[in-house]
């Protein structure tokens, strides 16, 4: 009995050791991969997969509440918009003692227009400020409180306010971007692409105005509403008011693909490969349009990453170079040009 318990003992102990020297080899293998940042991460052949590696971790998530350094000054809670007793707000986020105007960029938070904060991408939105430029984030209506196309009319609205208000934060109207993640990057989009027309101007106050931005970053968001993986999602359904068959006419001014002409602005596209919430072939399709059109387009798709895939750090970090590299390019600080 008591030689069997013994060899019982060390058949667990070398199985444990095995595995942790098999852990250890993964997890140097991965961080060895994955330390060049100017490269995708290494991706998964599902997310089954991806959720093992994070629960063993290999994967480790952003922090989503950083603390806001003492270098940035954060402007909050500012009103940009007064509708349907609702007091829509947008923050601000900026280098401290700055005495010249800089570039802007807005970050616009996904959701499914259901859900959702502002301060969603404040891993973005402060280390972007830390970068040198300005930041801001928008609150929108979501769809239980109004359905499309409410949200994009926000959206355009506190752009423009941004635009009037540029002097008083010491930002540069003329050079801003617009980023968004998902249903974020649907509006995004919209705002974008429909700059210098009236499409989805309402109560903005200020016709003088444009939404026109010098870039526009597109993560994993939605181009085409009229396909079948689209039509048939009950969000996109109940965001926009009825089915395809009910309101065809809605899907197509819903779609932000119908509005690319050649005066959209560079444009970079961030997607995975194994998203089954927006397939990535609708950033490869909104790519083909923006390349026929000669419209400066970058596309980077990450291998083996599902939908909101900037939640991992590795793939954040990586999103966050090429984003940089884009906006240095597009929305230089002064003397970087």
């Amino acid at each position: 009995m008591k030689s069997w318990l013994i060899k019982t003992v060390r058949v667990f102990l070398k199985t444990v050791f095995a595995v942790l020297v098999l852990w250890g080899i993964l997890f140097a293998l991965l961080q060895w991969r994955n330390s060049d940042i100017s490269q995708p991460p290494f991706g998964y052949p599902s997310e089954k997969f991806l959720f093992a590696a994070h629960y063993l971790g290999f994967e480790p998530l952003v922090n989503l509440e950083p603390e806001i350094p003492e270098g940035i000054a954060a402007f909050k809670d500012i009103v940009y918009k007064k509708v349907d007793s609702l007091d829509l707000q947008l923050d601000i986020y900026q280098p401290a003692e700055i005495d010249a105007p800089r570039p802007a960029i807005i970050f616009i938070h996904g959701g499914s227009w259901n859900w959702g904060e502002r301060s969603d991408y404040l891993v973005y939105l402060v280390d972007f400020a830390e970068r040198g430029w300005i930041t801001a984030t928008v609150t929108y209506r979501l769809r239980k409180q109004a359905l499309f196309p409410a949200a994009v009319e926000d959206v355009k609205c506190a752009v423009k306010w941004i635009k009037k208000h540029a002097a008083e934060y010491n930002i540069d109207p003329d050079n801003m971007a617009l980023v968004g993640g998902s249903a974020g990057a649907h509006l995004a989009m919209l705002t974008a692409f429909t700059a210098g027309t009236q499409d989805f101007s309402q109560d903005c106050g200020d016709d003088s105005l444009t939404t026109a931005v010098k870039a526009l970053v597109d993560i994993y968001g939605p181009e085409d509403l009229t396909v079948e993986y689209a039509t048939s999602n009950k969000n996109v359904q109940k965001f926009l008011g009825g089915t395809i068959e009910e309101i065809p006419a809605i899907y197509q001014t819903a779609s932000p693909g119908n509005y690319v002409t050649k005066n959209a602005p560079p444009t970079l596209i961030l997607h995975g490969s194994i998203d089954t919430l927006v397939p990535i072939e609708q950033s490869e399709n909104l790519y083909a349009k923006m390349q026929k059109l000669g419209i400066p387009v970058e596309f980077y798709p990450l291998p083996g990453w599902p939908h909101a895939m900037d939640l991992a750090l590795h793939p954040n970090r990586y999103m966050q170079y090429r984003m940089t590299e884009f906006f240095e390019k597009y929305i230089p600080m002064a003397g970087n040009k």
